[in-house]
């Protein structure tokens, strides 16, 4: 009996899993967040579906679903670099504690008042749906195909990633509260600090001590770099959680050290990663679709509306024009902010706490939170993009990500191959390789074309349906994928005041065309020539800079006979500063200039 029963429990896993895949497939083409049709999977697996699986173990669920979503964290945390956190640190933090607790007591006063509970049961239901939840806000951002502003979308990730200590407090302290082992005072302001203090030197803590065991340790299978990184995660929430702080905090802060440092394996590292957070994500939201039942959150539908509607429509905005604006936020991304507070498997977790502690009303505040969950998700995670639309905040979507193939397991190397799909809307596509005006330190090693292999030379031309696989340092990797974007692509953006080593024989056509610049100046004018024009009749001197627009020339490598031999590129930000030449000397008028001297 034993022994069907987990080979039942294996084919029916494995068949919701397959549903769960298909459903995600299906939502990118109806534009309904994936985790929407994962909940659906689940309820119709249920009891009360076709399926008819009986489901009730809460226990278990709780246990699966915090799993999960510390994977979920974890990943989410692997995949936000320090530019972001850097740029959305202070309003992040602002709304994940200030905002989330405006959210609560209005969400709380009004759900008291709906739904009948006390004024702390009301603060209980508020409590556990007022933090915006990070596998939503990932799913969203991350998969969803909406491009928004860099801060704003930072904001929201990093908003999603640390708001749970807030929201554990709360939900905990109203429990302990309710329950009668703890009062309102001090105790619960210790709770707090305990939860994010510990959890913060936790992240951290294991997460630079990771980084120094991956690129350290010698291990014979490659394949258990991966498994080791992750054990590093749940290591960090473990021992968190254990010390009583927050495993949710701490497994993220974990995940954003190990993914901004250089770690051996680290493409392995990543795959094996975003696989894990799907199939968590998955999984989590089909058992919690299985603990769910439709009849009942059908009975609770108009209050769960009118709750939902005070926390969507008043609660969340009010949070964020109290908490933001005073981080340089316009209005209008202010109101995607207030917008984009989609709640997902988190609450319905948390929600799960009071029916463990055996809470009054602690199947009326389950059903109410999962179908808060359900409007949010469709409502706000299908409107995005059409919110954004409407605001003017939405921006062409980002270059398509390459196919990154490790060329070596050492962390000190610094290089990685790319492997492009040349598309007929490619800015690459139709060129010769000569002309695409790549950088020093990116070399077109391959092209694929069809079932041929063609050694590339400067008179290939590359071809739409092409694979051309680039070897490239990862200094230059995003400038190489910007010259294989689509025409209707982001043009370039990445400010930096290091110069891309560039051919000096390169085009300023050449430049507007691969990287979407826009240079006054001739199209045939070379590098070199344009460097001249800029810097006058003076002899240059090595490192000579002058600006052309949204870029600057660096004569990087000057012979001894005055021959520019190297030339650098430099991004320059919305508001450079101002590179003039020396003032000793006037600029000539832009176009071509004489050809310099020979070189030796």
């Amino acid at each position: 009996m034993f022994q069907f029963d987990v080979d039942a429990a294996i084919f029916v896993g494995s068949v919701l899993l397959l549903l769960g895949i298909a459903s995600s497939k299906l939502s990118a083409r109806m534009g309904v967040p994936a985790l929407v049709l994962f909940l659906l999977v689940g309820m119709l697996a249920g009891e009360e579906g076709i399926g008819r699986i009986r489901f009730d173990d809460y226990d278990a669920a709780h246990a699966i679903g915090t799993i999960a979503l510390a994977v979920i964290l974890f990943d989410g945390g692997l995949g936000t670099s320090v530019r972001a956190i850097r740029s959305a640190w202070k309003p992040a933090l602002s709304l994940a504690t200030v905002g989330v607790f405006i959210t609560a007591g209005l969400t709380g006063l009004s759900a008291s008042f709906i739904l009948g509970l006390s004024p702390l049961e009301g603060m209980l239901l508020g409590s556990i749906v007022a933090s915006t939840d990070a596998s939503a806000v990932f799913s969203v951002l991350r998969t969803g195909g909406t491009t928004l502003p860099e801060r704003l979308s930072a904001t929201l990730e990093v908003e999603s990633g640390s708001n749970d200590p807030m929201a554990i407090f709360m939900t905990i302290g109203c429990i302990e509260i309710l329950t009668g082992k703890m009062e309102f005072g001090l105790d619960l302001l210790g709770l707090f600090a305990m939860q994010a203090i510990i959890g913060t030197a936790s992240g951290l803590g294991i997460g630079f001590a990771s980084v120094w065991v991956v690129n350290r340790v010698k291990l014979d299978a490659a394949g258990l770099y991966p498994v080791l990184v992750v054990a590093c995660g749940l290591l960090s929430f473990g021992a968190a959680a254990v010390l009583e702080g927050s495993g949710f905090l701490a497994v993220y802060l974990a995940g954003c050290v190990l993914g901004n440092k250089r770690l051996a394996y680290q493409r392995g590292i990543r795959l094996f990663n975003d696989a894990g957070a799907w199939l968590a994500q998955i999984a989590m939201f089909v058992i919690l679709g299985l603990l769910s039942y439709p009849s009942k959150l059908a009975l609770v539908a108009p209050q769960g509306l009118l709750v939902a509607a005070v926390l969507v429509f008043v609660a969340r905005p009010l949070a964020v024009f109290v908490s933001v604006p005073w981080f340089r936020f316009n209005w209008r991304e202010m109101t995607l902010l207030a917008w984009v507070g989609l709640k997902g498997a988190v609450p319905i977790t948390l929600a799960i706490f009071p029916l463990l502690a055996g809470i009054e009303n602690a199947v009326l505040i389950f059903n109410v939170v999962f179908f808060i969950v359900v409007v949010s998700a469709v409502a706000q995670g299908w409107s995005l993009s059409l919110v954004a639309d409407l605001l003017g905040l939405r921006l062409p979507k980002e270059p398509i990500s390459p196919v990154t193939l490790e060329i070596s397991s050492l962390q000190d190397v610094d290089a990685q191959a790319l492997d492009f799909t040349v598309v007929p809307e490619s800015r690459a596509a139709g060129h010769l390789v000569k002309d695409l005006a790549l950088p020093a330190g990116a070399v077109i090693s391959l092209i694929a074309r069809g079932k041929q292999v063609i050694p590339p030379h400067g008179a290939t031309r590359i071809e739409p349906g092409d694979h051309v696989l680039v070897v490239v340092r990862n200094e230059v990797a995003a400038l190489v994928t910007q010259a294989f974007a689509e025409r209707t692509e982001l043009p370039l953006d990445l400010p930096s005041m290091t110069p891309f080593p560039l051919r000096p024989t390169a085009t300023i056509g050449e430049l507007q065309e691969m990287y979407g610049l826009q240079i006054d100046l001739p199209a045939d004018v070379t590098l070199v020539e344009a460097i001249r024009s800029r810097a006058g009749a003076k002899r240059l001197m090595q490192g000579e800079t002058v600006p052309l627009g949204p870029i600057a020339l660096q004569a990087t490598v000057v012979g001894a006979n005055g021959a520019i031999e190297q030339v650098g590129m430099i991004l320059l930000p919305d508001d450079p500063p101002e590179i003039a030449p020396s003032p000793s000397e006037e600029p000539a008028p832009a176009g071509p200039a004489e050809e310099p001297p020979p070189q030796d």
